[in-house]
């Protein structure tokens, strides 16, 4: 796609496409998801996706100026695919759990899309709505502004990176995924003591436990800190 633009009033498609189906942007998003998880970033073609939905592919300009602007409407569909399914219950620590694992088991359930587009900022409606409920959550519990946004940074970075690295690892055929997994066993498991004491002394636990992810962990201690830092602030005489 290159940068050309059509006016947003004229960008609803009147007739339908040749298989019958009335485009949309929701439905060229969730076919370019659809394709992406098939066949990864080339799938983002105005020839495969015009294809894919039996459409005129020069038609998708009506609805996305390049590649990179739906790449960022996919991005933002992911946010919003979470943010749908996640209720708070007025306990801070507990609602940033919950939205942190959701996010992560969002880019698992799309693994290479989460891959794509974890770095990028869309400035979209699901992320500004995103990153608004994140910082309520933190100045409600007692946050200053400044301390909200530190621990916001903290915890969105933590769970896309997490999201990524994760995904990346899913999307990975099926042997070599199995094959990596053997590795902790096959190599890890059988250095001597002599050699690699501590590895040697853990090493019925590295078996057991990198096969998962540690995000869980990582996402609790980042949330303990947030807590006593709390603790800190509310402690704190007042000026």
């Amino acid at each position: 796609m290159t940068d050309r633009v059509v006016r947003p009033a004229a960008r609803q498609r009147r007739r339908p496409t040749k298989q019958g189906v009335v485009l949309s942007e929701e439905l060229i998003v969730e076919t370019a998801l659809r394709l992406i998880e098939e066949h990864g970033a080339d799938a983002l073609s105005v020839r495969r996706l015009g294809r894919a939905l039996g459409a005129d592919p020069s038609s998708l300009y009506r609805y996305f100026r390049h590649t990179d602007d739906l790449m960022l409407a996919i991005a933002d569909e992911l946010i919003g695919r979470t943010l749908r399914t996640w209720r708070p219950t007025g306990d801070w620590r507990a609602d940033l759990r919950d939205l942190g694992m959701r996010m992560h088991a969002g880019a698992l359930a799309h693994p290479r899309a989460a891959v794509l587009s974890s770095y990028r900022v869309t400035g979209r409606g699901y992320e500004i709505q995103a990153v608004e409920t994140i910082l309520g959550v933190l100045r409600g519990a007692g946050f200053p502004d400044a301390e909200a946004v530190r621990i916001y940074h903290a915890f969105v970075d933590q769970a896309l990176s997490f999201g990524a690295l994760d995904a990346a690892g899913a999307a990975l055929p099926r042997a070599a995924r199995e094959a990596e997994t053997a590795v902790w066993r096959a190599k890890y498991g059988r250095l001597p003591a002599d050699t690699h004491p501590h590895i040697a002394a853990t090493a019925r636990h590295l078996v057991a436990d990198m096969r998962h992810s540690s995000y869980p962990v990582a996402l609790d201690l980042l949330l303990s800190a947030a807590e006593v830092r709390l603790t800190e602030i509310r402690g704190r005489p007042e000026a």
